[in-house]
């Protein structure tokens, strides 16, 4: 038989039965479209949460107190681990492929200026910051380069604290008392907007050593550092390391790099992509179950056509091959509906709701069909094969 009559052959049991058609399509149509969403918002969202941690750059590296292994506590809580000091980010600045080197003291104060007052986070960096962090200033200048045992009261504002304390008056030049201290205004940070939910801009910046007096700390958080772009940061953290090391005598600090952190924040996210899609896949099942009734169904039906097919002449590989066909046709034709169901969906979820991330990949969707004509195909095995055994004789009495 030749492909065109056995195309034709197919075409003509699909459209038949019209109705048992298309419900059985829509079951597989349901569950591509089903899989096509859920993956649509797991893949949105994965690339926002990388999209997120990466606008600070990827070659970032830091270093934290405290051992993870032997038990050092996160950063900002007690500890007895040996503290990482001004001195210590100081002396990393020297290290081969080391761009830029920030101590990090954060903590919450009060702030006043213009007669208002308000909480805020704060700060403690030094020139650096700007440069590890991609920060662009909007007006002013970011804290200069100093000595962090000695530098000037000086702080930089985020975007937000600008406007709550001083509107669009320029407080450039002004003072601002933040807890018992007193700190001149010296820059205005561009907006950041928001990361994981929190506000990058209702931030306000001080020299770290300033900090420390604020906050009556001993050492800092973190220490960060902007490693040379295209230079592995395994191998800057592995001098990083060997050099802290013989400050402190033992390695009673954790290093972070930002690939490894983004590394496994992918694999996770990848997860969980995969487990939504697989709960989408269950309505696959139900169409594929759908399938195997309705072709075991069109097999009793025809079972004089058949006969009669093999009484010509028709080979049974040949009668295997057109409910193969068969099945396959329908599972086709409903994967491409639930392709457009879904990404139609898809993006009506992203117009009603843009802060919800949705992002449906070329690969997705090739996917998707070839699962949805595998389905077919292996669904429309047993009863193709039921067809391809019938005897003749017997098939042709049913007539």
């Amino acid at each position: 038989m030749l492909f065109a009559d056995a195309l034709q052959l197919a075409f003509r049991a699909v459209t038949a039965q019209r109705l048992r058609s298309f419900l059985t399509l829509l079951g597989i149509a349901v569950g591509i479209a089903s899989v096509i969403l859920l993956t649509s918002i797991g893949e949105g969202i994965h690339r926002f949460v990388l999209g997120e941690f990466s606008q600070f750059g990827t070659n970032v590296i830091t270093a934290t107190p405290g051992k993870t292994k032997t038990g050092g506590s996160a950063s900002g809580l007690p500890s007895s681990a040996r503290p990482l000091s001004l001195e210590d980010a100081a002396a990393l600045v020297r290290l081969p492929n080391v761009v830029a080197v920030t101590p990090n003291v954060r903590g919450n104060a009060e702030v006043e200026g213009n007669g208002r007052t308000r909480r805020t986070l704060v700060y403690g960096v030094n020139a650096d910051s700007r440069i590890v962090f991609r920060s662009t200033v909007r007006s002013g200048q970011f804290l200069p380069p100093e000595d962090a045992g000695s530098a000037r009261a000086f702080v930089v504002l985020g975007a937000k604290v600008k406007e709550e304390l001083f509107g669009s008056e320029s407080p450039l030049g002004q003072r601002l008392r933040i807890g018992g201290l007193h700190f001149r205004i010296i820059g205005v940070m561009e907006p950041k907007g928001q990361f994981l939910g929190i506000d990058l801009d209702d931030t306000a910046f001080i020299p770290a050593g300033r900090a420390q007096e604020l906050f009556n700390r001993e050492g800092v958080d973190e220490i960060n550092i902007a490693a040379t772009e295209g230079v592995p940061s395994a191998i800057v953290a592995e001098r990083i390391r060997r050099h802290l090391v013989e400050r402190h005598g033992r390695e009673d600090f954790t290093l972070i790099t930002q690939e490894e952190m983004l590394k496994t924040l992918s694999n996770i996210l990848n997860v969980l992509t995969m487990a939504v899609g697989a709960l989408g896949g269950i309505s696959l099942l139900v169409g594929g179950v759908g399938i195997v009734t309705i072709m075991t169904i069109a097999v009793s039906e025809r079972t004089g056509e058949i006969g009669l097919l093999v009484a010509l002449g028709a080979p049974r590989r040949t009668i295997l091959a057109l409910f193969l066909g068969e099945a396959v046709a329908l599972s086709a034709l409903g994967g491409l509906l639930g392709l457009l169901l879904g990404i139609g969906l898809a993006q009506l979820i992203h117009l009603a709701l843009p802060a919800l991330p949705v992002h449906t990949p070329l690969s997705f969707v090739i996917l998707a069909e070839l699962v949805a004509i595998a389905i077919g195909l292996a669904a429309g095995v047993l009863p193709a094969r039921r067809a391809a055994r019938l005897d003749p004789v017997e098939a042709l009495r049913t007539e």
